[in-house]
């Protein structure tokens, strides 16, 4: 059985408030915390109780969606549900989990909801890794990984790139995925960076695995991963030094 999501909606438009509560009513694994009607409000429950997920209203009064979500440092689950397809691409750098345009079907809305269970079910496996542990310089430089009862030594070089999930990150390897609760801060300080490269809020390369860039995509393993905005500059500058003209 599906865990139960513990959820906010943060909209200053009791219709919209309304329409997500009346979805949820459908869905017996939602469970509506609270309604908030500001970003402020929405502060306070985030400090006052246990939220999985918030649906998260762009124009408010005060403070936007967008400029609240940039204000949490380990923010829940989002769905974004606005009229305004326009922030849809700074959804993405901020790493929301859906976004939902009004008007939206109970379907649509099913859809993110599912979206959330399978986050949180990678989130909770039982082959989670808690702490990034230490790491060497040189080439045969190696970081620790710490589960619950065992600590795995990954190799630097057999690292092709680092996703962040939600609170955790994914350490993709040649032959392994790790899941281990960190933040990309943290893990972009313990990496060599003249091997590593942060192309996106969400994505951390090795330069070395890199096997081809195209307008805003590189592709690591067989993956196409976006460079974000904020990043590029710094990112075509790494990639010049190694260009040959």
């Amino acid at each position: 059985m599906n865990q139960k999501i513990k959820c906010l909606i943060i909209d200053d438009e009791p219709l919209a408030q309304r329409v997500i509560e009346k979805y949820s009513e459908d869905i017996p694994t939602i469970e509506i915390l609270c309604k908030c009607n500001n970003a402020f409000e929405a502060m306070q429950a985030l400090n006052e109780k246990d939220v999985d997920l918030i649906f998260l209203d762009i124009n408010m009064p005060k403070l936007s969606g967008i400029n609240f979500l940039k204000t949490l440092k380990r923010p829940p689950l989002t769905i974004i549900t606005t009229a305004y397809s326009e922030y849809a691409l700074e959804g993405y750098e901020l790493d929301v989990l859906d976004y939902l345009k009004k008007p939206f079907s109970f379907e649509r809305f099913l859809k993110a909801i599912q979206k959330a269970h399978e986050r949180l079910k990678e989130n909770t496996k039982e082959t989670v890794v808690h702490e990034i542990h230490t790491a060497q310089s040189g080439d045969d430089s190696f970081i620790f990984v710490k589960s619950n009862k065992k600590t795995y030594k990954v190799n630097i070089s057999d690292v092709f790139y680092i996703e962040a999930l939600g609170d955790y990150i994914k350490i993709h390897t040649n032959d392994n995925v790790i899941v281990t609760y960190q933040s990309m801060k943290k893990v972009e300080a313990l990496l060599p960076s003249n091997q590593f490269v942060r192309i996106h809020k969400s994505f951390i390369v090795s330069i070395n695995k890199i096997k081809t860039i195209e307008g805003n995509m590189v592709e690591v393993k067989s993956e196409k991963l976006p460079i974000g905005s904020n990043y590029k500059q710094d990112f075509q500058t790494i990639i010049d030094k190694s260009s040959v003209s």
